[in-house]
């Protein structure tokens, strides 16, 4: 079953927290792995696929702090060693710990994210490897995504708002905080960060057309807003940020360390083309009979995933000019670049493909850009916008993304306008 198959009145056969959940219920929002355009590619299964979809369940699941214990070994209190009791353990030294109790939140339903298989984990999200560098059966040795890395709380109830915690309970209801982990008071609450870090970024103006990227902040275990650390795992914090809060807006991006996430809020979605929209805006394209200069012949845009079979119909285009063509062996050099027939620009002769994840996309309009060096096909709004965003890479970097395959984008601007010969007629 397909991702956008999951939005169907029928009922999903996995179990989402541990309950069964009907598909047929309230949608709260999508989150989409940026780099894989709809489909996983050793393809979606299970817990495990690019895109999950956010549903209010029929029994809320949610927690929220209720009691704090100071004990001397938390792996032996009983607050721990209670599984039908959900707990953050904070390790102050070798001989203390802190233990804060949840208990249950009828109006909220918890949805977790992380790298872990096991029964808590809703969303199971593997670390993204670049379009340009994955296979089938590629596997990350090490991943920097922790088992259990996040938690969303969604309000059963209008306007279903949605917030990320960092860090999430595993098999046995708990979540601990080791003695090197950050961790602090504040007043009477205490609070910490996890090793790699959650990282979360609003955009400026929503997700559309006019939207800008925001600043990058860290969320804690508590749900509070922090400016980066020095680096991802560094032991010291920095001052809270007391007029920003962990709630989710419509593109919101979440970062788990070696992999990012788009929140789509159900609202939001509705502004996003539909796939019959989509494809009567490539159906457009296409009814101009776009022809290769070289071989004359009629090229046809791909407007689902992939590319097309037949390969005299389909377009390439060259990356320095961006004039589009069919596939041909003119002007090719020694170091693989070509030479465009049309401006005699020197470089980079690659195949054109479609932007499939339309929640990806800002606007609903057509497809005439794309990004360099991949060739991703998208709007031109949705190319300057993602090519504006810098995601976090590594400890310390950060880079801009094609967000459907996950390569890293050519030097400014990263993106070109895509150049038909077509209305020949």
């Amino acid at each position: 079953m397909s991702a956008l198959e999951a939005s169907g009145p029928v009922t999903q056969t996995c179990k989402e927290g541990g309950r069964q959940q009907s598909s047929g219920s309230i949608k709260f929002g999508e989150l989409i792995i940026l780099g894989y355009n709809g489909h996983l590619v050793s393809g979606d299964k299970g817990r495990r696929r690019s895109k999950f979809i956010l549903r209010k369940k029929s029994v809320a699941n949610g927690v929220k702090p209720f009691k704090k214990h100071i004990v001397k070994n938390p792996q032996a209190s009983q607050a721990v060693q209670n599984c039908q009791q959900h707990s953050v353990s904070y390790t102050l030294s070798r001989n203390q710990a802190v233990v804060v109790v949840y208990t249950r939140d009828e109006d909220t339903d918890m949805f977790q994210i992380g790298r872990s298989s096991e029964n808590p984990i809703d969303f199971v999200v593997m670390d993204t490897i670049p379009g340009n560098q994955r296979s089938a059966g590629d596997n990350v040795a090490q991943s920097t995504i922790s088992r259990f890395a996040c938690r969303i709380l969604v309000d059963r109830n209008p306007p279903y708002t949605a917030r990320v915690y960092a860090a999430g309970f595993d098999s046995s209801s708990n979540i601990f905080l080791g003695e090197k982990a950050v961790k602090w008071y504040a007043g009477e609450e205490i609070d910490g960060l996890t090793t790699n870090g959650v990282f979360i970024m609003h955009p400026q103006g929503g997700f559309s057309s006019s939207s800008k990227p925001g600043v990058w902040r860290e969320v804690s275990v508590g749900g509070s807003v922090y400016p980066l650390r020095d680096s991802r795992s560094a032991p010291l914090k920095n001052n809270q940020i007391v007029d920003e809060d962990n709630i989710l807006h419509d593109g919101t991006l979440i970062d788990l360390c070696g992999a990012t996430l788009l929140w789509r809020s159900a609202l939001g979605l509705i502004s996003s083309p539909s796939e019959q929209e989509f494809a009567k805006l490539v159906g457009t394209m296409n009814a101009g009979r776009p022809q290769c200069p070289v071989g004359l012949m009629t090229l046809v845009l791909p407007h689902k995933r992939g590319t097309l079979g037949v390969v005299d119909k389909q377009p390439f285009v060259y990356l320095k000019c961006g004039h589009v063509h069919g596939h041909h062996e003119w002007g090719q050099k020694e170091d693989n670049s070509r030479t465009c027939p049309i401006c005699l620009t020197d470089g980079p002769f690659i195949k054109l493909q479609m932007g499939c994840e339309l929640s990806l996309c800002v606007d609903s309009a057509l497809p005439s850009y794309c990004f360099s060096p991949c060739g991703h096909m998208a709007s031109e709004n949705t190319v300057r916008f993602w090519c504006q965003v810098s995601v976090p890479h590594g400890s310390q970097g950060f880079r801009a993304l094609c967000p459907f395959c996950a390569c890293p984008l050519d030097s400014y601007p990263g993106f070109l306008k895509l150049i038909f010969q077509d209305h020949t007629d």
